[in-house]
């Protein structure tokens, strides 16, 4: 069978993969497996959603799971992510439950989980919670059984938490922030306004239907337009759950993940907050990162692809900053999960202190053109490694010499491999890309 927990925690179609019934086993073998056995106190459970419909419906079946297995339940209500991983820590909570599915569309939704100090789970403790899911405990009864209730300033307390890790004033600046109609709908407009810029919110009305409908950190084009309309210094694009952060410059043009950590990388190596002088990210970050970081003395440290890889090597490293060219950026001095509107407040107070244009900051990188091509195989692992393709692979590197980069990828869920080329020019990736794939394809 198929592993329950994905890169981000249980995720399906709500009431469909995703049942009520679930959720409320997922969340009460959580309890049980991240409780340890002392009865000498009350556990407390943190529960958190985004605002889509169905998250309602998944709240009541995640709390019920939860007092069933004898945890006393704060709810949040809407937050961000980051949010819910933050409180966990800030209230010294055991878990914490965030019930999102991200940027998917609505009728999506998930449940994700953190341990006591707002951290993902290892691999090790969703594999034994998959396993507890249905076994026979007694449960417990009378008193025993757990409370619910509200956290009144759960907010407040997260934006307080934002501008104290980001101090900078943004005074004089004017931003457009695209909420997704989501988590951040309340919390990003007013991080902003309260850090002193004048903050102009699109997307910011969720109705539990429109999240991540044509808005957000993947439909870039609304807030390029409502920037240049606007006359905006910059805009932000969160995703459902804002645990990402995309930019728009003044002109309209984007800001994509990878520019945003070589911005704060350059202002982190300045200040000496850049542990070991060191960026993690993944290996689809652009290779223009590579070349700018190298180009200012930065190591860049790569992970599988999913920001729980590039979590796991900062915690290892005891680095400061990592991320994903999706807009997952991690200041793990700060946050211990990623944070969008953290990130973003830091880009902001980047321009603020400097005084120079976003568009000026992001030509610390040229991005170089990157295309992916997915060839469907009868056998992925044997395609990677087949002598033709790695002669193949050898010989177009040798041609792309240090301006160019082949990727060859195993996709986790189907049998893809995912040929990812960069080159200097577009054209030059796309026919190598293309004669790559075509190799790939004849393995047998």
């Amino acid at each position: 069978m198929a592993r329950l927990f994905g890169t981000d925690g249980v995720r399906g179609l709500a009431n469909g993969d995703l049942t009520p019934e679930l959720a409320m086993q997922v969340s009460a073998a959580a309890a049980r497996v991240l409780y340890d056995r002392d009865d000498s106190r009350r556990r407390v459970a943190l529960v958190g959603r985004d605002p889509r419909a169905s998250g309602e419906m998944l709240e009541a079946a995640v709390v019920a799971g939860l007092t069933s297995a004898g945890a006393d339940v704060l709810r949040v209500g809407v937050l961000p992510t980051p949010a819910v991983a933050h409180l966990v820590n800030d209230l010294g909570a055991d878990i914490g439950v965030m019930i999102s599915a991200s940027h998917n569309p609505m009728p999506d939704n998930g449940v994700k989980l953190f341990t006591a100090g707002g951290h993902k789970l290892p691999d090790a403790v969703e594999d034994e919670i998959e396993t507890r899911l249905t076994e026979q405990v007694e449960r417990p009864t009378g008193v025993r059984i757990g409370r619910v209730r509200d956290a009144v300033d759960a907010e407040k307390r997260y934006v307080d938490h934002l501008l104290a890790a980001a101090p900078q004033s943004l005074e004089g600046l004017k931003v457009v922030v695209d909420c997704a109609n989501g988590a951040a709908s309340v919390a990003a407009p007013d991080a902003y306004q309260r850090a002193g810029a004048q903050v102009i919110a699109i997307n910011a009305a969720p109705d539990g239907i429109n999240i991540n409908d044509g808005v957000g950190s993947t439909h870039l084009e609304g807030l390029q337009e409502a920037v240049v309309e606007h006359g905006a210094d910059l805009g932000i694009a969160h995703d459902g759950d804002a645990d990402r952060c995309l930019a728009v410059d003044s002109a309209g043009a984007v800001v994509d993940g990878d520019q945003i950590m070589a911005i704060l990388a350059v202002a982190m190596l300045e200040s000496g907050e850049l542990a070991e002088n060191t960026l993690v990210a993944t290996v689809m970050t652009n290779l223009g990162l590579h070349l700018a970081m190298r180009e200012h003395g930065v190591a860049l440290r790569t992970t599988k692809v999913g920001d729980r890889y590039v979590l796991e090597e900062l915690r290892a490293g005891g680095f400061s900053l990592g991320g994903e060219q999706s807009g997952h950026v991690v200041l793990p001095g700060h946050a211990t999960t990623g944070d969008g509107l953290l990130t973003a407040l830091r880009l902001m107070g980047r321009v603020a202190e400097t005084g120079t244009s976003l568009e000026t900051l992001a030509k610390v990188m040229r991005r170089l053109p990157q295309v992916l091509v997915n060839v469907r195989v009868a056998d992925k692992a044997t395609a990677v490694t087949a002598e033709p393709v790695t002669a193949a692979v050898a010989h177009a590197e040798a041609q792309l010499g240090e301006t160019g980069r082949v990727l060859l990828r195993q996709s986790g869920t189907e049998n893809l491999v995912r040929v990812m080329v960069e080159a200097a020019d577009e054209q030059h990736a796309q026919a190598t890309a293309d004669q790559l794939a075509k190799i790939v394809s004849t393995v047998r």
